[in-house]
């Protein structure tokens, strides 16, 4: 079912924010974040891109920008610079992120015009921001297994997704190691999320679905949205078995648009499989 039906022509990020049960989202493209409650529909309006957030309490949450991480309050919408992060590259902007079992944040960058290589996957944890992987064209699919042992992160514009080791602190040790080659099937990897049973339930842009894959690769069911470009998936819901999906109308001509007429909205299904809760950040 559609669970917003504002049209983003980015729309990315999704968060499920476990303290205030409500679901936030960005769309990139026009520099805003979106959100839902009882209340109704809200918006928050940036002057550059905004693409992914964690939460930091019930008030604050950590969002990623095309020059910043910010700790943003949203009880008045005031925002505090809390990192550059690749301010002194205006080519690029962040794309997708989520904070990981130990209190970080992944944060993955690209160029604005998706040019090879142009962006990097990082990290900030407790104060430092580092860099962990450069040359990566278009960073997606950051996600983490319950037991904090792994990390998951993708380039689209090839096609692949990776897997790496983890120390206590949530640093990588080692080198990634590849998940999932999505070439032979014209697949293409966006944002990800992993469920409380380990499954990497995994958007495809292009394909208008999200599909789990289990610990080994194996792919273990699909789930279908009425838009071709989903673009990341996220666990909800007071027992968090809903399943939010954003989509995008980027990309699709006008023709397309029409064909597919929910292409940049929020999807929601229940009962799909239980998510974690996601985790707080620890400045």
């Amino acid at each position: 079912m559609i669970y917003d039906d504002r049209k983003c022509e980015l729309g990315e990020g999704p968060l499920w924010h476990p303290g205030r049960s409500q679901l936030f989202w960005f769309d990139i493209l026009n520099n805003r974040m979106m959100s839902r409650d009882g209340a109704g529909q809200q918006e928050w309006h940036f002057s550059e891109r905004v693409s992914a957030a964690g939460w930091v309490d019930d008030d604050t949450l950590l969002i990623a920008s095309e020059t910043a991480l910010s700790r943003f309050d949203l009880r008045d919408g005031s925002r505090e610079v809390i990192t550059p992060l690749e301010a002194d590259r205006p080519e690029t902007r962040s794309n997708d992120g989520r904070a990981d079992p130990q209190g970080g944040f992944w944060i993955g960058t690209m160029g604005k015009q998706a040019q090879p290589g142009a962006g990097s996957i990082w990290r900030y944890y407790r104060g430092e921001l580092r860099r962990l992987f450069p040359g990566i064209s278009i960073s997606n699919a950051i996600s983490f297994p319950p037991d904090g042992r792994t990390a998951h992160f993708a380039d689209t514009a090839i096609g692949k997704l990776w897997r790496v080791a983890l120390d206590a602190q949530g640093w990588p040790v080692g080198k990634p190691e590849l998940f999932l080659d999505l070439v032979p099937e014209g697949l293409n990897p966006d944002g990800a999320v992993v469920d409380a049973a380990g499954l990497l339930w995994l958007a495809q842009w292009g394909a208008g679905r999200v599909a789990a894959y289990a610990p080994d690769g194996a792919l273990v069911r699909s789930v279908e949205f009425e838009a071709p470009h989903t673009s990341c998936p996220a666990f909800g819901g007071p027992d968090l078995t809903t399943l939010f999906c954003t989509s995008a109308q980027e990309g699709l001509d006008p023709a397309a648009r029409a064909a597919s007429p929910n292409s940049g909205k929020v999807f929601a299904t229940s009962d799909i499989a239980r998510g974690q809760p996601e985790h707080r950040i620890l400045l």
